[in-house]
Order: C-alpha cells, then structure tokens, then sequence
C-alpha cells in the first residue's frame, strides 16, 4: 500500500490535495485551520487562517491569512481541482485561547474571533459545517486524509479526535 503524500498548510497559506494526500498544519494555536472536503471528488481543501478578517492585518497580505476571505479562496481552488461547492463539508479546528493571562487586550479571545469569522463565512455561501474542534487553551495540530475524508486531530494536552 502507498503511503500517503503528507502537504504543511502553513500560516496564511490555502492548499488543495486529491486522492492520496494528507493536508496538513502543525500546531494551531489560536489559528484556525478551516477544511472542506467532496467526497465524491475526492478533493480536500486546508486555510490556515491567523487573524479574522483583513482589518485586522497592518499590510496587504494573501487572503488566505484571514478567516473571512480564506473561505472563498479554498472554494476557488477546490473547483479548479474538479470539486463541486454543493458537495463541500466543512469542519474547523483550532481557535484557541493561548496565553490568555498575558494577552495584550486586543489580542483577547483571538482564536473566538478567528471560530466566529470562519463560521460567517461558511454561512455566506451555505457550506455546512459538520465538525469541529475548536477553543480551549490547547494547541492542536489537523491532518486532513483526502482519500477518505477523515480529519484527525492530535493534541499534546488532550486526546486525540477524528471528525
């Protein structure tokens, strides 16, 4: 059996895998790394969003950086790899608290902020979101298997989760 492509999505970036491919983003703080997925297609999709919208960054920086506009991003790659939007599932994970006690007040309940941003934009273009893994104060890193769907989730302070 082939061993499966392992893809980093790392902050900022939105990646497409098909069939084969494992997407991928390590350590998720209050980053939140939004995921699609058509199972008939076989094509996955990963945003490793950082901040939640483009008012929040000083420079223009790549859409996928922000949980508002990395969505519409990943839908635009996905369909340029043969998915259909009508067949996406989303799940979210990450959105952490980290650091509260020592957070600058602005950057207070960022990983919330970055959950809510993600979660409007699904809403916006009527993407289902059927699971998530999301807040707390622990980081987290997703490996999203594109043959099959399955999203796993491994922590170092909390167990393991598939979606």
């Amino acid at each position: 059996m082939k061993r499966p492509i392992r893809v980093p999505v790392r902050i900022g970036e939105v990646k497409v895998g098909r069939s084969g491919e494992v997407l991928c983003a390590l350590g998720l703080g209050s980053c939140v790394a939004i995921t699609l997925w058509d199972p008939e297609a076989r094509v996955g999709g990963m945003a490793h969003a950082m901040l939640p919208d483009p008012a929040d960054g000083r420079r223009p920086t790549p859409l996928g950086r922000f949980a508002a506009t990395a969505v519409q991003v990943l839908i635009d790659q996905m369909r340029m790899a043969g998915a259909a939007p009508v067949r996406l599932r989303a799940r979210l994970v990450g959105g952490a608290s980290m650091f509260e006690s020592v957070a600058e007040e602005h950057r207070r309940n960022l990983g919330q902020r970055n959950v809510a941003a993600a979660t409007r934009a699904l809403d916006a273009v009527r993407i289902p979101l059927v699971g998530k893994d999301v807040g707390g104060g622990h980081g987290r890193s997703v490996f999203l298997h594109t043959t099959d769907g399955r999203l796993l989730v491994s922590s170092m302070r909390a167990p393991d989760v598939e979606l």
